[in-house]
């Protein structure tokens, strides 16, 4: 099954998928989060999100600065304070 992602800025929805996993550079350090994932909030650091489309894809990266990701049962969202890529 896949994961639904979003990312968010305070301006706009950049991205709204089904996609493998997310890497999400948080402030304690990376995570992944696959389909399934407990929940759990993080707050991010200023960093590169990875995004695996399908298991054995190369990641698509966007830069995020600051702001938190949220994983619960609908999937993952990232609010970002800033994104540029």
């Amino acid at each position: 099954m896949p994961l639904h992602f979003e990312l968010v800025t305070p301006e706009k929805l950049v991205r709204s998928e089904d996609v493998h996993m997310v890497q999400v550079p948080g402030s304690e350090g990376d995570f992944g989060v696959l389909e399934g994932h407990a929940p759990f909030m993080s707050t991010i650091r200023n960093g590169e999100v990875a995004i695996f489309a399908s298991e054995n894809a190369q990641p698509e990266t966007i830069s995020i600065e600051g702001g938190f990701a949220e994983v619960n049962d609908k999937g993952l969202t990232i609010l970002a304070e800033r994104v540029s890529g």
